[in-house]
Formats: C-alpha cells, sequence, structure tokens
C-alpha cells in the first residue's frame, strides 16, 4: 500500500511538472509518459512487462496527434530489433537444458568433483550458473542451477552461512556470466541496440571487451565468498554424507534428447562466435536454432509457453523509451 501511494503521489508530480517548466509540449509530453514508465519499473507496484505495455499505448495516443512519427506502427518498429530475437533464442536454449535433464547431471558432476571440498563445489557451481549466463540469458541460468540446487540446499537451515553463500554464488555466477555475451542479460541487449546506429556490434567483438572482465570479475567475487566462509568442509561433509548415487542409463529419449540439446547448443555457439566469418547475423542464427529445437522436437508446443516472455516484452520496453528520448 506504502508503495502505491508514494507511487501516485510521484507520478502525479511526473505528469504535472513537465506541462507547467517545459515550453514545448512535445517534450512535455514525452518526459511525462517516460517519467510515470521509469516509476512503475522502480516502484515494482506492477509486473515489469506492464509500462512496456503502457508506453506502446501513451505514445501514440498522446504524441500522434502532435507528430505523425509517433503512430503506433513507428513505436512498434522501435521495440522491432534484431536483438529481440537473439534473446528468444536464447531462452528456447534455456527451456531445452531443462527438459533435456542437463541440469540433474551437472549435480551429479559438480559433487563428484568436488567430494567433501565446499569450496570445490562452490567455484564448480559459479563456474556453471556463468557459462549457462553466457549462452542462455541470466535468469534463465539461474533458474536452471536453482532448480538443481534445490535438494542440496535443503540440507541446510535458511540462515546457514554455506547455503546462503552458495546462493550468493549463483547470483554472482549468473549476473558476472551475463555481461560476457549480447544474450547473457537485457542491458547489453538495450545497450546494442543503441550503439548499433552509429558502430555495428558483433557476437564475437562484444566478447572481446567483455568476457575478460568477467572471468576477472568472477574470480573476485569467488574469493571473496570463500574469504567470508572460510573452508566449511567439514560441516559441507556432515551435510552431504549421502551423495548422489551414479545413475546407470541407457541411450533412451532422456539421454537422446540431452544429446540433441548439447549438438544443437554448441552449434549455436560456434555460429554466434564465427559471425565475422560467415556473415549470418547472429539474431537470424537464433531464429534458426529455435527452429531446430522445436523441429527436432527437442522442444514441444507446450514449451513454448515456458519461454520468459515477460523479459523479452521488458526489454522491448527499454529499446522503445531509449528509441522515444532520442
Amino acid at each position: 500500500m506504502k508503495r502505491w501511494i508514494s507511487f501516485l503521489i510521484a507520478a502525479t508530480l511526473v505528469v504535472l511538472l513537465p506541462q507547467v517548466f517545459v515550453e514545448s509540449p512535445l517534450y512535455a509530453r514525452v518526459v511525462s509518459i517516460s517519467g510515470i514508465c521509469l516509476l512503475l519499473w522502480i516502484t515494482e507496484v506492477v509486473p515489469p512487462f506492464v509500462p512496456t505495455l503502457l508506453l506502446w499505448c501513451l505514445v501514440p495516443f498522446f504524441l500522434a496527434p502532435i507528430d505523425g512519427r509517433f503512430a503506433l506502427p513507428n513505436v512498434l518498429a522501435w521495440a522491432a530489433d534484431p536483438v529481440l530475437a537473439l534473446f528468444f533464442g536464447g531462452f528456447a536454449l534455456g527451456v531445452a537444458a531443462g527438459r533435456s535433464g542437463l541440469d540433474a547431471r551437472l549435480a551429479d558432476l559438480a559433487i563428484r568433483a568436488s567430494g567433501t571440498s565446499y569450496r570445490k563445489f562452490l567455484l564448480i557451481i559459479i563456474l556453471i550458473t556463468a557459462f549457462f549466463s553466457m549462452w542462455i540469458s541470466n535468469i534463465a541460468a539461474a533458474a536452471l542451477v536453482f532448480g538443481f540446487l534445490a535438494p542440496i540446499i535443503s540440507k541446510f537451515d535458511e540462515d546457514h552461512l554455506l547455503r546462503r553463500t552458495l546462493l550468493i554464488g549463483v547470483a554472482l555466477g549468473a549476473n558476472i556470466g551475463g555481461i560476457a555475451t549480447p544474450i547473457g542479460t537485457g542491458s547489453n541487449a538495450m545497450a546494442i541496440a543503441a550503439i548499433s546506429p552509429v558502430q555495428p556490434i558483433s557476437f564475437l567483438s562484444w566478447m572481446a571487451f567483455a568476457f575478460p572482465l568477467t572471468v576477472g570479475m568472477l574470480l573476485i567475487s569467488y574469493l571473496l565468498l570463500i574469504w567470508r566462509t572460510g573452508k566449511g568442509d567439514g560441516e559441507w561433509a556432515k551435510r552431504l554424507a549421502p551423495v548422489f548415487v551414479p545413475r546407470k542409463e541407457t541411450l533412451g529419449s532422456g539421454a537422446l534428447n540431452r544429446v540433441v540439446f548439447i549438438l544443437i547448443l554448441t552449434g549455436t555457439a560456434a555460429l554466434w562466435l564465427t559471425e565475422p566469418f560467415h556473415g549470418i547475423p547472429s539474431a537470424v542464427v537464433a531464429i534458426g536454432s529455435a527452429a531446430v529445437l522445436f523441429g527436432s522436437r527437442t522442444l514441444g508446443a507446450k514449451d513454448l509457453l515456458r519461454i520468459d516472455w515477460s523479459t523479452l516484452i521488458l526489454i522491448a520496453g527499454g529499446i522503445t523509451l531509449g528509441r522515444l528520448l532520442e
């Protein structure tokens, strides 16, 4: 309730003040519309995709009568940026990763590789999260890793230091790993969309700048977490005495889907990284990857509903707001 009251007070000021102090009616309305949407995003009184829908409604309604450039077709054209296709492909890969059972296999691998060492397990989890965040977005990566960590963290109390450190490690791995590639997080998409008219940015050129930064930040984050928690190996070994039992699995549908998914993921990443050589835009590769996922039955029609449409609309809203201010 307090958030709604704060929002209403701020929204009233944002709507009225520009009309009084800004001479141009067009600029005054742009400031008011942008301010309302930003307030909705900051206060979170509504779901994060709602301001985007409101933006698409308010701009043509209030600005098109003043200037035809703000008509609905033009506004929607601003949002139809290739980075949305890039993210759609990344989200489809994220859904396929969960469907293929790869998350459970990674949990087995992490526990066996780390043994009784909490520090090793934490490092492996951070690296796994960061790797997936690079290719399927930070949100999807965090959801994927949290899924297979659930039975592990359930062995610890909610306020246990090792549990909290592990969860923070996932958050850091997802957010920092998302810096490394254009599809890692929506902020990257908005930055690329804003810069592209002046300087086109390929998938590889972004990584050349961002990947070394990501590696350095991950290393510093891991060292800080270890410094905060200490070794923790004794407590870790005691809580995880019943280690996951290896599963004997024949090449059935589950294993086959996993192999198909890994091949698609590898091929997609390879095409993204070699974009300067073959010239196929990364957004086209992403759409093709999604088509192969659905066409090979790795994903079904119901899986289309599991794609994070809310975040896609949120990114579209950020791009639209940037174009509006320009």
